[in-house]
């Protein structure tokens, strides 16, 4: 048994049963059972079921965000966000199984034909930072071609995750083709990699716990797609609106408290108005609005706990702070853990500040001199998930998009993932991509068959 713990108010929420080795194995075992079944529901019926899945989600958006506001800390119009990108998802990709069509290629002496098969059982680890969402872009495209789905929601946020795999039952699908298992990563996720029915594992999370995932699915030689860690740029030249540059950095960076992979955490100004930007930024971010998530007027909410409250405050202790905003003191609030949005001035490009992983509201900022130098930065990381670049040269827009080595980045925005476009990272941020058209390949093995003519 878990106890699951408040993030706004410190104290306990209630108790989750967590699954032994035994039942990860049952469950795992159920679903391969289902699997054959659901491969041979026909493309319109899986559809229509996918589709009735986002009716009955959409039917419960308040429900599950405000689940996701007690057990998360979510902001409450995050939440309602994150609850309507599940139906999203769903939609999306309830209109692949109709659309998930191989190839005829040219051969002589007979039929040359392609055919997307599903992989069988597929693993879903999800983080805490992002409980529907992520879970929705693992299962609706896995799903949507085939398979049948385990998942394994984090050990603090799990409610929102049993609730979905409720829905789902409530929406029609059978028993075993999408199965919510709350659970410690070091038994059921391990079982995931473990258990050879399980055939690709989806994971979210720290880039030290993918690597181990990674080498313990080489034994069997199971697909995985992860997205891991981020220390995302977010570059500045000296030809934009400063101030709406400015303005629009703390929302890139402190969204869901900067517990966020793509958190544009590093901001590189030019140098020529890096001074002037700064005065914009302590404006922007001492109007952020910290308060109880559950107001529609909250900007940012508590940190998940409060071990991460503690990492994060071993960061922002240790750093020159030029600008600090302010956390709720009153009672419930003051026992929760919360920090507030804070702008960090490295002292240099080796600052631990600059160069590690946060994942909390600290947002830190370096001059650059020219394009070249703002590329060397940008790229001197060991991540390369997402950035930003405001320029209103195209030229340059496109020669520094070109240049730096991330998996999503935006010009003189801060959007990073849309449902219908692919998302994933470079170097160390991970392997695979989600979303986008082509998610569901990602689930499918190629198969080629020739019939001969003669």
């Amino acid at each position: 048994m878990s106890t699951l713990i408040s993030p706004v108010t410190g104290t306990a929420l209630q108790d989750v049963r967590l699954a032994s080795a035994a039942e990860a194995d049952a469950a795992i075992e159920a679903a391969h059972a289902a699997f054959p079944a659901w491969r041979a529901v026909s493309p319109g019926d899986r559809a229509r079921l996918l589709r009735r899945f986002a009716a009955v989600v959409d039917e419960h958006l308040e429900e599950l965000a405000q689940l996701e506001v007690r057990n998360a800390g979510h902001t409450v119009g995050n939440a309602r966000w994150e609850a309507g990108n599940v139906r999203d998802v769903l939609n999306y990709f309830s209109g692949s199984p109709e659309r998930l069509s191989g190839r005829q290629i040219p051969v002589a002496g007979g039929l040359d034909v392609t055919f997307y098969e599903p992989l069988g059982v597929v693993g879903v680890i999800v983080p805490w930072n992002f409980p529907m969402p992520i879970a929705g872009w693992g299962f609706a495209p896995a799903l949507a071609a085939g398979n049948t789905v385990v998942l394994k929601p984090a050990e603090v946020t799990p409610l929102t995750a049993i609730r979905l795999g409720e829905l789902a039952l409530e929406a029609g699908l059978p028993e075993g083709v999408f199965t919510v298992i709350p659970g410690k990563g070091s038994v059921v996720g391990q079982r995931f990699v473990g258990h050879p029915a399980v055939r690709k594992i989806c994971f979210t999370g720290s880039t030290a716990v993918g690597k181990q995932i990674m080498a313990g699915a080489a034994d069997q030689l199971k697909r995985v797609t992860l997205e891991l860690g981020g220390k995302s740029a977010n570059i500045v030249f000296d030809d934009v609106d400063l101030e709406a540059a400015a303005a629009a950095a703390p929302g890139a960076a402190f969204d869901n408290a900067g517990q966020d992979c793509c958190a544009r955490s590093r901001v590189l100004v030019q140098a020529s108005v890096y001074e002037r930007f700064l005065g914009h930024l302590e404006t922007a971010v001492s109007a952020i609005a910290v308060r109880d998530p559950a107001d529609a007027t909250s900007d940012m909410g508590p940190l998940i706990s409060s071990g991460q409250l503690a990492a994060v405050r071993r960061y922002s202790d240790a750093a020159d702070i030029a600008v600090r905003g302010s956390v709720p003191t009153d009672d419930p609030l003051s026992s929760g853990f919360w920090h507030p949005p804070m702008v960090a001035l490295p002292r240099s490009p080796r600052d631990p500040v600059w160069t590690e992983e946060i994942f909390g509201p600290v947002l830190s900022v370096l001059p650059f001199t020219d394009e070249a130098d703002a590329i060397r930065l940008a790229n001197d990381t060991e991540y390369g998930l997402s950035g930003s670049i405001f320029t209103r040269d195209v030229g340059r827009a496109l020669r520094v998009a070109r240049a730096v080595e991330a998996g999503n980045l935006s010009v003189n925005s801060h959007s990073s993932v849309r449902y219908w476009t692919p998302f994933g990272g470079f170097k160390q941020s991970g392997i695979g991509r989600e979303l986008g058209p082509d998610a569901p390949h990602s689930f499918t093995d190629v198969k080629n068959v020739f019939l001969s003519s003669e």
